[in-house]
């Protein structure tokens, strides 16, 4: 990603700007067997976040989620149940490119609870800065967006699928 590229998320903020686009993202939540979160740091605006991206044209929610978490992180995984379903009308994401505003998207969000299978941890430069295993109790310490926090906090909650 561009330098000049960047993504603002607004959570709850009348400010915000009104939408122009509304697309499907997938999300894999994972956890090692010491019950530690995969997260990663954005490149477009140094937050942390968990695998994350669009679902492209020809593939399926659950094929999207286990490709994002191979490009942003290097592992592989296969999914193993649903987190949720993130839609609320409360978060909107405004992607800039310099000072354009490309596009202000209210984002539809499938979120997957995933298992790793392969790989390794190598982070794609463009996508992540930095790839971690992050303790439950030790999340709070690191910058998330709240839409983002939502999704990790029911993922950790082990509770019924999340839909909003």
């Amino acid at each position: 990603m561009s330098k000049a590229s960047r993504r603002v998320d607004h959570w709850q903020d009348p400010q915000a700007p009104k939408p122009t686009s509304r697309k499907t993202s997938a999300s894999a939540f994972v956890q090692d067997e010491a019950g530690r979160v995969l997260l990663l740091k954005r490149v477009d605006n140094e937050l942390w976040t968990i695998p994350t991206g669009a679902v492209k044209k020809g593939e399926s929610v659950g094929q999207a989620a286990v490709r994002e978490c191979r490009e942003e992180t290097g592992l592989d995984i296969e999914i193993v149940g649903l987190v949720g379903v993130f839609s609320t009308p409360d978060h909107v994401i405004a992607y800039w490119h310099g000072d354009r505003l490309d596009e202000v998207r209210q984002p539809i969000n499938i979120c997957v609870r995933g298992r790793v299978v392969g790989g390794q941890v190598t982070p794609e430069p463009e996508e992540a800065m930095e790839v971690r295993w992050v303790a439950p109790g030790e999340i709070e310490g690191y910058p998330v967006a709240p839409a983002l926090r939502l999704r990790i906090d029911h993922g950790l909650s082990g509770g019924e699928p999340y839909i909003a």
